[in-house]
């Protein structure tokens, strides 16, 4: 052994590694994007997908957002067999039947609109809801003709209208004019349900932008925004790029749109079933 100023050196064995590593499992954890906290994907699932630490509301897909606003099982979609054709023959880095086709197999979606009949704590109501996965959630001639039946149907039936967007898209490019039409012509059905005395509550989610914002996501008699939504006609990039200025901090949130008068409420999202009963038991838009 050796000896180091008469006193013996100690000896000293490098550990064994262990060839069997433990590894944690790809897809338990989910990193908040507004406070950066890591959450177990059981406890944000649990919560509506809402970050515990912070509130922030995470993209929620057609599926569950319908379970999370109406009564359990109530639902009964209509219309489901429409999908959208590519009447410009678009071409691009991927064409329009591409986009369409790749979309559909990430959703499940046909289009990026669902509409139908359901209860919200027994009050029958027609619900539309817009899905930001699908081409950005964009209003094509589809989503459009949808939301229209939608409000044509809550004319007809007397019913409570709620419609829940989530666009980033505007306007859907791919279709040109077709696209553009759809602001005028829901903006038009819902001119109607309003002179018949019919209730339209929007809830605006992150994000609402564009031609869905500027036409029927912004006419409802009551609108309803989630925590920390981003909401308006473009990016606040482009805005700042456009004037030159700096914008105010949180422009074009829900907070700041509360602040201005632009909607009426922010409601949580596990807490949207029991206002929309409220609101609509308090109009008294059912008998």
């Amino acid at each position: 052994m050796a000896i180091f100023f008469g006193k013996q050196k100690p000896q000293y064995q490098k550990p064994a590694k262990n060839t069997k590593k433990s590894k944690i499992p790809d897809g338990l954890w989910t990193k908040c994007e507004d406070c950066g906290d890591i959450i177990f994907n059981k406890v944000l699932e649990e919560n509506t997908m809402v970050c515990v630490k912070c509130n922030y509301h995470f993209i929620l897909g057609t599926d569950k957002r319908i379970e999370a606003t109406l009564d359990a099982g109530s639902f009964e979609e209509l219309d489901s067999d429409l999908s959208s054709i590519d009447l410009l023959d678009f071409q691009g880095p991927k064409t329009y039947k591409e986009k369409l086709k790749k979309d559909a197999e990430i959703t499940g979606l046909k289009e990026a609109a669902v509409y139908g009949k359901g209860k919200i704590e027994s009050n029958d109501v027609v619900l539309a809801v817009t899905d930001s996965r699908f081409i950005m959630g964009s209003m094509g001639s589809v989503v459009g003709e949808k939301i229209t039946r939608a409000i044509e149907l809550a004319e007809e039936e007397k019913l409570p209208l709620i419609v829940i967007s989530g666009s980033g898209g505007g306007a859907r490019m791919y279709e040109g004019i077709f696209s553009l039409m759809q602001m005028a012509k829901t903006s038009a059905a819902l001119s109607r349900l309003n002179k018949s005395g019919g209730l339209f509550i929007s809830i605006l989610t992150n994000p609402t932008m564009a031609g869905v914002l500027a036409s029927f996501a912004s006419l409802g008699d009551v609108i309803i925004a989630e925590p920390k939504s981003l909401i308006g006609f473009t990016g606040p990039r482009v805005i700042e790029q456009t004037i030159r200025q700096k914008l105010p901090e949180g422009f074009q949130k829900s907070e700041f749109l509360l602040e201005h008068g632009f909607i009426d409420m922010i409601v949580s999202r596990k807490d949207i079933r029991n206002k929309l009963s409220s609101l609509i038991d308090y109009m008294q838009i059912n008998p």
